[in-house]
């Protein structure tokens, strides 16, 4: 049996070789991120300081891969791990190879799907430690089939039902319990996603109240644990046994697993009240489960900007429209990417055109093609060339008739950024846009349209458009953070909905008499 460095140096060359024989497509696809040995190393080391040692470990790993788990795992626990140690691979790539780096060592590597096999019987087979990087698969990888398999199993369990936009590793951590000993303990190596986004919502009640979770840590999405994913990592610990009533929760940010730059505990009670556990523990327990007064949607409707289906064919700037010969009547003022839009305040010309920025044009037209082939010559000459590209066969352009006519937008005063980053020098990744042009805008920005009763108000003080914008760039970053989600390297999104359930406060100081009880509700109706 070969010293455990000596035995780990090998399977990191393994992995490198292994990784090399797959397209990053073909890896991407079935979810395969090898777990870093030093991380592993990490995960393992404080595994061993919250389990019970004493009589030997028995280890599983659902998704072992070439064994980045199992290697620390037998130097870390070294003598407290028993002649018992579980793994599964439903890749043969991996798993022959795996299984033969491994022959000397007691354990069994079974190649197989775990989410379809049946977990044993008795409670002295099961494992004491579960510690698993599970498969990245997004939803959409998943066959019809396969989710409906797999929600039937987590449904039939536990009671719980998964949305179909879950990813592959909500389903491992949850039937995962079932090969656990009771009081097992298990560590999960997952997106940090899963604490914002709605389908999120199955897998925390899981942790909540059908095991006792002990602690989440999330990495800083600056520190970005995978080098071939952009994803913002969390590890999540929990024990195979029910919650007692007044436990709590650790929430630990940043820095090493053991070392962490921020923590706090939470009650289990609090955790069902707060929506978004990514703003833990970076912000007070009281400020994460307040719900605000007045949200931005009690004052706009916010719609995601056009999606074109291919922004470098359908945009184009003033010089390409002419050089082609596009009349106007297929252009629409459009605005180019906010990385060209350097100032927050976009004024224009007596045309409504917008200036200070380099122009650009949105091409659109419901005109049949046999028509503009005998009326419009040069723009004729342009579809063409987007079918030598095969714009048309693109799915959005596929199911638009025609396939170059465009979403209706009207141009909307004010506008969000919907992604960014927060940057060394503090700045804010969401930037709202003051739009005093006629163009409207891409889906790399939200357009917020003022609600009736709103857009009364702006017609008669012209004034309050200018404080209303103030008044959106003054929210917290904070607010909006906790809003959003964020990826991996520190890139935050918001979406329409989650703008929308941002607090309104700001907005409401300088809307006269807007926070007297009933204003927004009598308003809008008005």
């Amino acid at each position: 049996m070969k010293h455990g460095l000596l035995i780990e140096n090998e399977r990191l060359e393994l992995q490198v070789v292994l990784d090399s024989g797959k397209t990053q497509a073909e890896r991407n696809k079935m979810g395969q991120f090898a777990t870093p040995g030093d991380l592993a190393t990490q995960i393992l080391e404080y595994a061993k300081r919250v389990i019970d040692i004493d009589n030997g470990v028995r280890f599983l790993d659902p998704a072992i891969g070439t064994g980045a788990f199992y290697s620390a795992f037998v130097r870390v626990f070294g003598r407290h791990a028993k002649n018992h140690a579980h793994g599964f691979e439903v890749d043969e790539h991996y798993g022959k190879v795996a299984r033969e780096l491994w022959k000397n060592y007691p354990l069994y590597i079974r190649m197989e799907d775990f989410t379809s096999a049946i977990p044993p019987c008795d409670d002295k087979d099961k494992a004491d430690l579960v510690i698993c990087n599970p498969p990245y698969v997004r939803h959409h990888h998943l066959s019809l089939l396969k989710k409906q398999h797999l929600q039937r199993l987590v449904a039939s369990r536990y009671r719980i039902k998964i949305s179909g936009l879950s990813g592959l590793y909500c389903y491992f951590l949850c039937l995962s319990k079932e090969w656990m000993a009771k009081g097992a303990l298990g560590g999960w190596l997952i997106p940090s996603e899963f604490m914002d986004v709605n389908y999120g919502e199955a897998l925390k009640e899981f942790l909540l109240d059908r095991v006792t979770l002990l602690h989440v840590h999330r990495f800083n999405p600056d520190d970005l644990q995978f080098d071939d994913a952009l994803v913002s990592s969390a590890v999540v610990w929990f024990k195979n046994e029910l919650c007692p009533q007044d436990h709590e929760v650790c929430f630990s940010y940043g820095g090493a697993l053991s070392n962490p730059d921020v923590q706090r505990n939470y009650s289990v009670k609090v955790l069902r009240n707060i929506k978004k556990w990514t703003s833990l523990p970076l912000v007070e327990e009281t400020y994460a489960k307040k719900e605000p007064t007045f949200k931005l949607g009690d004052f706009f409707y916010i719609k995601r900007g056009v999606a074109t289906g291919a922004n470098d064919y359908f945009v184009m700037t003033a010089d390409e429209a002419a050089s082609r010969s596009i009349p106007e009547d297929f252009l629409t003022p459009i605005l180019p990417s906010p990385r060209f839009v350097k100032t927050d305040i976009i004024e224009s010309d007596s045309a409504g055109l917008p200036v200070g920025i380099t122009r650009h044009f949105l091409f659109s037209s419901d005109i049949p093609e046999d028509q503009i082939r005998l009326d419009y010559p040069h723009v004729w000459d342009f579809l063409r060339s987007g079918h030598d590209r095969g714009i048309p066969e693109r799915y959005i352009c596929r199911n638009r008739s025609p396939w170059y006519s465009q979403e209706r937008r009207e141009a909307s005063p004010f506008l969000c950024t919907y992604m960014g980053r927060t940057g060394v020098d503090g700045l804010k990744p969401f930037r709202f846009i003051l739009n005093q042009s006629k163009a409207i805008a891409a889906n790399v920005y939200l357009m917020l349209y003022p609600k009736p009763f709103l857009m009364r108000l702006m017609e008669g003080d012209k004034a309050l458009v200018r404080r209303l914008w103030e008044a959106l760039s003054n929210i917290p970053a904070e607010t909006l953070l906790c809003e959003g989600r964020v990826y991996g390297g520190g890139l935050y999104k918001i979406e329409p909905k989650e703008l929308l359930n941002a607090s309104a406060d700001s907005v409401v100081d300088i809307i006269p008499d807007a926070a007297t009880p009933g204003f927004v509700q009598v308003e809008m109706f008005v």
